[in-house]
């Protein structure tokens, strides 16, 4: 039997004539949280979401992220790979500050993706042909003894892609560590954060899209331009891992450039009144509104257990029947983290933190603000 698949073109990319529904979902937990997460493909031509779920990152933090890539797969997938590694490296998280250890490693990923190394990781993270090619090349040209069991510290190689600049395509990543009663929110781009404290939705992250006024003077001071919503007439997120071509300007530190991976950090104290955090990409909030989520998930809750059937039901709601309007086209990937209580085992009530959006401990100048949809 031959099997034909169409692809329909749109503004919106390539999309396939009948959608991919099948679903990746995994649970866990430990003893101050359970998990659930979906990720489907849907009506998009490939797969570019990525997602991290580490329960026990240590003995004391648990790490959940989301990537959504666009251009390709492989800068979503190598943050998915090397991000949460990177936090556990970072000389502030040793101190306790894990806000500065994912702000620094959100750079870091940029770094880590130049070169004759970055070139050939992401080549592995590729299509077979360039898995194949980056296979070879790390036979040839990796230093000996980087299988072992040593700490990858990611040495300088020669090569014949020692002067790649980094990837044309990137993601965006929204990342949450829990330590204790402490949230850090870390954001880049357009997936999105929420919690739902009393059954109200409060977004702990910010859609950094160019039409935002830090964003747009960020932008044309590195240089840049807006059209029709994107930066250079190109690209509809003004921060974003990888993306190299926007990041090109050797007067400017990174934070500066056109398109930048820094991160808005926000620290949330977590209450009893805390009942669960989603994280999700754009395929989702295209379609719902966080408010509209949190009640949804809150329905969903009142007669199914397992948070990854629910992560599920809200992919199936979010699919769209069509390819006609756009919305509910694209992959989609979602993790819902629901809080086990008492939160606090000093056993304090939520009287110590307020009942109105989350208190926001600002990284930066321009933190993104906890608000209500």
């Amino acid at each position: 039997m031959i099997i034909v698949k169409f692809y329909l073109f749109s503004e919106m990319g390539i999309y396939l004539s009948t959608p991919k529904t099948e679903k990746f979902s995994e649970d866990g937990e430990n003893g101050k949280l359970r998990f659930g997460l979906s990720s489907m493909q849907g009506w998009r031509a490939s797969m570019e979401d990525a997602h991290a779920a580490f329960p026990d990152l240590d003995n004391s933090t648990s790490f959940f992220g989301v990537y959504d890539g666009h251009g390709g797969k492989v800068v979503a997938k190598f943050c998915a790979k090397y991000l949460h590694q990177q936090v556990l490296k970072q000389e502030a998280y040793s101190a306790g500050d894990l806000g500065t250890s994912v702000q620094k490693s959100f750079f870091r990923m940029d770094e880590m993706m130049r070169g004759q190394r970055g070139w050939r990781e992401l080549a592995v993270l590729g299509d077979k042909i360039n898995k194949f090619t980056g296979m070879i090349e790390g036979l040839i040209w990796s230093p000996r003894g980087e299988a072992n069991d040593q700490i990858d510290d990611w040495a300088f190689e020669e090569g014949p892609h020692s002067d790649f600049s980094g990837p044309t395509s990137g993601s965006t990543a929204c990342v949450a560590i829990i330590r204790n009663n402490q949230l850090v929110v870390a954001n880049a781009g357009d997936s999105r954060c929420v919690i739902s404290r009393k059954g109200q939705a409060y977004n702990l992250s910010r859609d950094h899209k160019p039409e935002l006024e830090v964003e747009k003077e960020r932008i044309l001071k590195a240089g840049g331009f807006i059209h029709a919503g994107r930066v250079n007439g190109s690209l509809n997120l003004a921060r974003a891992i990888g993306d190299m071509e926007f990041k090109q300007n050797k007067y400017l530190p990174a934070e500066k450039q056109i398109v930048t991976a820094s991160p808005d950090i926000n620290t949330v104290e977590l209450c009893d009144d805390d009942d669960f955090m989603v994280l999700a990409c754009d395929g989702i909030w295209d379609c719902m509104s966080s408010q509209q989520l949190v009640d949804f998930i809150h329905e969903q809750l009142n007669s199914e257990s397992k948070l990854s059937v629910v992560c599920e039901r809200v992919l199936d709601r979010c699919l769209a029947p069509s390819t006609a309007g756009g919305e509910g086209c694209d992959n989609m990937t979602m993790i819902l983290v629901q809080f086990k209580k008492p939160i606090l085992n000093s056993g304090s009530s939520s009287a110590e933190v307020p009942a109105s959006p989350p208190e926001v401990a600002a990284k930066e100048s321009n933190p993104a603000e906890a608000e209500s949809n």
